[in-house]
């Protein structure tokens, strides 16, 4: 491959980073206290619950599928949890207790999903939306009322503070972000994870268990949504019924901008971050200048579109390009070819 095709895909790859940059040095000078440190702080704390979403959206995304249930599965996961300490089982109320019950609820939440799609092939905007609906559902019904207070263990990781009055959920999400991202680019199940997104066929005929993969996508996925839940119930020091909701799509969008694509295979969690600071700063931004919460909630609409258009563009581009260096290729080999056979013949 060319030198200057490299440097295209590179960018390609890496085209969120310079949008987040670009943003922000644009509204350091346009948007008031837009970049001073303790609004940049506020950036990264309030993104780090869209953040979890983003990437469980996102690894969902890179298998080829889509998960519209992680919004519910944040809540649900929390208020499962904590009901089951309160009302059904109150030996399990101890808050360490709690927090696994969270994440497993999360997982099983997750695990039931991917079930449904891989084995009984049930299409996945289908199956997510029902799971959604039923979990938002039970949650109206079991949690009426706002659960409160929680545990201050329960709700460290949402509203606890390090030196410098950082937030530990910033640290936090950046870790898990990293390590994400060891997983998928420096393990092989990372390899066949990417790969089954991509071609599922040609993995499965190359040993990979694409099933399995699937399943996979999708706990992982239910199980950031319940970090999602903690980080929540964490900042508002409650559990509430709408915990989480109209998030889901938003999460759509920063996985795209971050680099996720609707055909599968391709996507980085350190790009799906960067998606999800854009998404922080749009809304920071917005908020700063004064912009009404209606024309708020359509920008955000908005930037669905433009994550859409974003993820056609770099198809096309990643084709042409692709396109461009086999017929070079080819060109090159047949005249290799033509100079071999007029050797022969001299």
């Amino acid at each position: 491959m060319k030198r200057s095709v490299r440097i295209q895909m590179v960018l390609m790859d890496n085209l969120i980073w310079v949008i987040v940059v670009a943003f922000f040095l644009v509204n350091a000078f346009v948007t008031p206290r837009f970049a001073t440190p303790t609004n940049i702080i506020n950036i990264l704390y309030h993104s780090s619950i869209m953040s979890m979403l983003v990437l469980g959206q996102g690894l969902v995304l890179i298998n080829g599928r889509l998960d519209l249930s992680l919004e519910s599965t944040l809540a649900f996961s929390v208020g499962g949890a904590i009901l089951l300490g309160m009302k059904v089982f109150p030996a399990l109320s101890n808050p360490y207790i709690a927090i696994v019950l969270t994440l497993l609820t999360g997982a099983l939440v997750g695990l039931f999903n991917g079930f449904c799609i891989a084995k009984l092939k049930i299409n996945p905007f289908l199956q997510t939306l029902a799971s959604m609906i039923v979990l938002r559902g039970l949650m109206l019904y079991f949690v009426p009322m706002s659960i409160f207070p929680l545990d201050r263990v329960y709700t460290y990781i949402g509203a606890g503070r390090m030196w410098g009055n950082i937030p530990v959920s910033v640290p936090l999400v950046i870790l898990i972000f990293v390590g994400f991202h060891i997983l998928l680019q420096r393990t092989p199940f990372g390899r066949q994870f990417i790969a089954t997104g991509g071609n599922p066929r040609a993995s499965y005929i190359s040993g990979v268990n694409v099933d399995r993969i699937t399943i996979s996508a999708f706990v992982l996925a239910g199980i950031l949504a319940a970090v999602a839940g903690l980080l929540a119930a964490g900042r508002q020091g409650s559990v509430t019924n709408t915990m989480g909701e109209g998030m889901v799509l938003l999460a759509f969008a920063g996985a795209l901008l971050g680099g996720a694509s609707l055909q599968g295979g391709a996507g980085t969690p350190l790009g799906m971050l960067g998606g999800a600071l854009l998404l922080a700063m749009f809304s920071n931004a917005l908020n700063l200048l004064g912009v009404g919460v209606h024309l708020v909630y359509a920008s955000k609409g908005a930037l669905i579109f433009v994550a859409l258009l974003i993820d056609q563009a770099r198809i096309r581009w990643r084709n042409r390009l692709l396109h461009r260096e086999q017929l070079e290729r080819l060109s090159a080999a047949g005249v290799q070819e033509t100079g071999a056979v007029e050797a022969v013949g001299s």
